[in-house]
């Protein structure tokens, strides 16, 4: 199924949906087996290899036919992602009728083959039963069918409010993103007008590429560290000596895919509530790990300052901040990965001292939505 998963054919995150039900079928057809074998009929049970045949023939054929047809014919039916059913009923009965009807002549005529006999011959020795066997493989078909369409429509739309919320978010950041840069540049003005204007320069190049890559849901983690190296760079013509900077990005990590501005609020964070209040300032730290043997991604951002009060985050930031932050990185995380990805802020364990916030989130090289 992974070959067929990543067939030219199957549109981008449709590989896993399509796997899923395909289980699905199998499973069914397994029980049509199971009971074929097991309930007296006519003229008695039929052989489990039989019984196989014609459950697995017509299912997996039937399936195949609409499902896998839907996506191969896309462009015809007009079915268009998210969900990729055909939104006609015509369209939708042009695919379905056919599916069922191919499906079970298909199926039939492989268990036919395996049994040695013809299924057909009992329209003139049991009519009864052969219309009951083809209204029963009728029956199952519409109601796999009707599960599957109603399935798809229920993903499509967790997937729109997933991406209306992921908007809604990112739209949110934007302005608490701006607010704090012109809030510290405010601060610079009245201590270093000339030093201002130069700040200014740089904000303004900044801003620019910042937020024409906050309208992306996902970028390479090399962006997000280069986004963030710049925000600590602007930060760095304010606070001089008080602020250095280190970064660790791995080659190997560089093309992972990340939400776009997730360390920004984790930065920000680490200088009003670390570094601000120290006199002497200190060091910030951006570090990316993979642990060995687990498809993750661990992203850390360390200050050396003066660490959390009683071993508890402040509810706010210093002079004007929002508190808006943790709580953003902690719904978007949510949203994309669920329980997959997490936020954890603790104290740092070594001599220095200050706050390690490290993020957890799934290793992928693509739109996280396509991991559900």
């Amino acid at each position: 199924m992974t070959s067929l998963a990543s067939a030219p054919f199957i549109p981008p995150g449709q590989g896993h949906h399509l796997a899923r039900r395909f289980s699905f079928v199998c499973a069914g057809a397994t029980l049509l087996t199971v009971a074929n074998t097991l309930v007296r009929a006519g003229d008695g049970p039929l052989r489990f290899d039989i019984a196989a045949a014609y459950s697995f023939g017509i299912s997996l054929l039937t399936w195949a036919l609409i499902d896998i047809g839907r996506l191969v014919l896309r462009g015809p039916l007009h079915a268009q992602a998210p969900g990729y059913w055909p939104k006609s009923p015509a369209k939708a009965a042009a695919l379905v009728l056919p599916g069922i009807t191919l499906g079970y002549l298909g199926g039939t005529s492989l268990g036919d083959w395996v049994a040695g006999r013809s299924t057909f011959d009992l329209l003139v020795d049991n009519p009864a039963r052969f219309y009951g066997i083809l209204g029963a493989s009728l029956l199952v078909s519409v109601a796999a069918i009707g599960y599957f369409i109603q399935r798809g429509k229920n993903e499509a739309m967790a997937r729109q409010a997933q991406q209306a919320r992921l908007d809604l978010l990112v739209s949110q950041l934007e302005p608490h993103m701006l607010f704090n840069t012109l809030a510290n540049l405010r601060v610079l003005i009245a201590r270093d007008p000339g030093l201002a204007q130069a700040m200014l320069d740089r904000l303004v190049g900044y801003l620019r590429t910042t937020l024409i890559a906050s309208r992306a849901t996902v970028h390479p983690l090399a962006a997000e560290f280069a986004r963030s190296a710049d925000y600590l760079a602007l930060m760095g013509m304010r606070m001089g000596p008080r602020l250095q900077v280190q970064v660790d990005l791995p080659e190997a990590l560089r093309d992972c895919a990340v939400p776009t501005l997730l360390l920004q609020p984790l930065v920000e964070n680490a200088i009003a509530h670390g570094l601000e209040p120290s006199v002497r300032g200190g060091r910030i730290e951006i570090t990316a790990v993979s642990p060995p043997n687990r498809a993750e991604i661990e992203l850390r951002v360390r200050d050396t300052g003066v660490g959390l009060p009683d071993g508890q985050l402040p509810q706010r930031p210093t002079a004007g901040g929002t508190g808006y932050g943790l709580e953003h990185v902690r719904d978007r995380l949510q949203t994309l990965y669920g329980p997959r990805a997490s936020l954890r802020i603790a104290a740092a364990d070594d001599a220095e001292g200050g706050t390690v916030a490290t993020i957890v989130l799934p290793k992928h090289h693509g739109d996280p939505a396509n991991l559900h």
